[in-house]
């Protein structure tokens, strides 16, 4: 896998305010309000910033987080973990493994077979229906 690297004034000219603040300073959206919450079609999500494919919609999962959450990513590579202590709380940030992009974070309460909920911003992805 290619990576991409770019300043922080290159994403900037390329990325919406928002989409910046989440994906480049590791913002999180207010819980209900993103896009892919509560959106059931069928396809991919990839990076905001990149591209690169993230998660795939049979992984999705209604987890009442507030957030979309998926079980497990598309590729074993897709994504990489950061440990992230802000906020008080330690918890393992989910980063992109193309561009580094903050994309949420994962929590060891998911369903079967992984356990894992990985709880994405929306202005992190974007969907590519199938």
């Amino acid at each position: 896998m290619e990576k991409v690297k770019k300043t922080a004034e290159q994403w900037r000219a390329e990325l919406s305010p928002e989409v910046f603040y989440i994906t480049r300073e590791a913002g999180t959206e207010r819980p209900y309000s993103g896009q892919y919450n509560d959106f059931h079609q069928t396809g991919d999500y990839r990076c905001a910033c990149c591209g690169g494919l993230l998660f795939r919609s049979q992984h999705k999962f209604d987890s009442h987080c507030g957030w979309p959450a998926f079980y497990e990513q598309a590729e074993p590579d897709s994504t990489y973990r950061v440990r992230d202590t802000s906020h008080g709380m330690i918890r393992e940030e989910v980063r992109c493994s193309r561009c580094d992009a903050h994309l949420g974070h994962v929590f060891p309460d998911g369903p079967k077979p992984t356990g894992e909920r990985y709880c994405i911003n929306s202005l992190a992805m974007v969907f590519e229906a199938k």
